[in-house]
């Protein structure tokens, strides 16, 4: 059995157990702490950061060199389309949210919010949430102009582009941070996701000290 030492609220942990989901491979969950650096973590991964999946053998680590992993060695069902104009645009995406997003909004929100009271780093700073509340409008709009154009993110079918990012707004959805009514069209691509078999481990992840919201678990929000 696949072995992926994460922290629940990562995206990048979600990521890696969405696509782990989706194609069927069963996998123990170890939560690490990750900020203690401890030796044990540090020979599994010596950049001391989550995701890291332990598969057959093997220890990986970052999130996008896992899921392409998978992708090659477990290509049914497929997360990356053939071509490479359609590869392309998915892997600009998964940039997108893994970088852009994650600086702008994720970092600013989440990690304030949760990761400072986490690692006992003292209180959010207020100004840095406020810059991840009015980024994430940004974004929202962004993924609606183009979800306008095509059924899924990357293009007309769902690809690792749609679980990267909603990797990042399921940990932000889990802490109220995200206005679905701002889009009618990223809620609906929002619920056909977190609808797939793939996502009910995230969407049963229960955080010490931060309860679920509601919608969080609910299908039709």
């Amino acid at each position: 059995m696949a072995k992926l030492y994460h922290v629940p609220l990562s995206p990048f942990c979600r990521k890696v157990r969405l696509v782990l989901a989706e194609k069927r491979i069963e996998c123990e969950l170890v939560e690490e702490k990750y900020w203690e650096q401890s030796p044990d973590f540090l020979r599994r991964n010596p950049a001391g950061k989550v995701p890291v999946l332990k598969l057959d053998d093997k220890l990986l680590a970052e999130s996008t060199p896992i899921c392409e992993y998978i992708e090659e060695v477990y290509p049914e069902p497929p997360l990356m389309p053939k071509s490479a104009d359609a590869r392309f645009e998915v892997r600009r995406l998964v940039s997108w949210f893994d970088d852009k997003f994650h600086s702008e909004v994720t970092s600013n929100l989440l990690y304030e919010r949760v990761n400072k009271k986490v690692m006992k780093q003292g209180f959010p700073d207020s100004s840095n949430v406020k810059a991840g509340a009015k980024a994430i409008k940004f974004h929202l709009d962004y993924m609606t102009w183009l979800l306008d154009q095509r059924r899924w993110l990357a293009g007309d079918v769902m690809t690792l582009a749609d679980f990267t990012a909603a990797a990042h707004l399921s940990s932000l959805d889990y802490i109220r941070d995200v206005d679905w009514n701002r889009s009618e069209i990223v809620k609906d691509w929002y619920a056909k996701i977190k609808s797939r078999p793939a996502f009910r481990g995230i969407l049963a992840d229960q955080i010490p000290g931060f309860p679920q919201p509601a919608h969080y678990a609910d299908l039709d929000f």
